[in-house]
């Protein structure tokens, strides 16, 4: 049904991997790294979602709206630009080198993200024309939340950016890893992007989504937290240098694709969504988790009666080895149970 993809491969420099990087999956394997998204520079005129703040001087925003910059107006003082933008007064005045009470001319540009490095994120960044970070270089001793305070994101946004699920940075297994270039923001993407049909599975999970006009690599990838090297495997028929044709079914999880240690069958319903999976030598939960895209598998495979684990047998357990030849759920709403022991 597929082919055997080996564990340990980067997706940005091989199309192959599978191991890692499913939008939205629990189970991914910490030492593969998802393809880097381009440099690009994002528009950033204000958000419309974004709250205006009561000013009446420019403010410039990164990709996912956050304010970065702002340039006063007369009457504006450091209190009203600092309480505007929820930060304290003293952080205003520090990030700029001014001391708390400076009065402020009208046309300066006032940082709203601190100026450089600092513990937790030492590394050298890149910047656009308009001052807003696009990249950055991981150095050793970094944190998640030095990165993330430094340039002014959210850990979602930040693992959005980078198209990889929201638990390879909550776990600190994507990001933090030193020499590593990470993206800061998103491409822009078409505003029409994003609207088409899903089908998801028991767990929450898009297994397909219909495109429609105005979709691309990068706005699926965003949204569903797949990497193009992924979506391309997943989906044989699209091509990286073409546009995909709004109407296309994708596939969003391996699925048909057979992963290292995830190599055995399964069935599906009407829609395509897998219901049942027969284990195979060497399989372990985790990797089963992520082909079917399911983000809890013991859940699916409970005993009928007790408070016990999974019913299925394990070959080695500390490795989550599953042993060959059982046939499990992949669905939370088609369980299999087996009775306690």
């Amino acid at each position: 049904m597929g082919t055997r993809l080996p564990l340990g491969r980067s997706i940005a420099g091989l199309a192959a991997l599978l191991s890692l990087g499913l939008a939205g999956c629990s189970y991914s394997d910490a030492s593969t790294q998802a393809e880097p998204a381009a440099a690009a520079a994002p528009t950033f005129s204000a958000s419309p979602s974004a709250a205006k703040p009561p000013l009446d001087g420019e403010t410039v925003r990164d990709s996912f709206g956050n304010a970065d910059f702002y340039t006063t107006v007369a009457g504006d003082t450091l209190p009203a630009v600092a309480a505007a933008y929820k930060l304290s007064e003293a952080k205003v005045a520090g990030f700029n080198g001014l001391q708390p009470g400076t009065p402020l001319t009208p046309g300066t540009r006032l940082r709203l993200i601190p100026a450089g490095p600092m513990p937790g994120a030492k590394g050298a960044a890149t910047v656009d024309a308009n001052g807003i970070p696009t990249g950055y270089t991981i150095e050793p001793d970094d944190s998640l939340a030095g990165i993330t305070y430094r340039f002014n994101l959210t850990q979602e946004q930040l693992a959005e950016a980078n198209k990889v699920p929201f638990t390879y940075e909550k776990g600190n297994v994507f990001f933090i890893q030193a020499g590593k270039a990470i993206q800061l923001q998103k491409k822009p993407v078409d505003s029409r992007s994003g609207s088409g049909a899903s089908v998801n599975n028991s767990f929450g999970q898009t297994v397909f989504y219909t495109t429609v006009d105005g979709d691309s690599f990068d706005s699926l990838g965003y949204k569903f937290r797949s990497t193009t090297a992924q979506i391309l495997l997943y989906n044989p028929s699209l091509q990286a240098d073409q546009p995909i044709p709004a109407g296309t079914k994708v596939r969003l999880i391996p699925g048909e694709v057979k992963i290292e240690g995830a190599q055995g069958t399964f069935t599906a319903d009407a829609n395509g969504v897998p219901l049942t999976y027969t284990t195979a030598p060497g399989d372990t939960e985790r990797q089963v988790s992520f082909r079917f895209g399911v983000t809890d598998l013991r859940s699916a495979n409970r005993p009928s009666t007790g408070t016990g684990g999974a019913w299925y047998d394990f070959t080695d357990l500390p490795t989550g080895e599953l042993k060959p030849g059982q046939t499990i759920s992949v669905a939370l709403d088609k369980p299999i149970n087996k009775p306690g022991s």
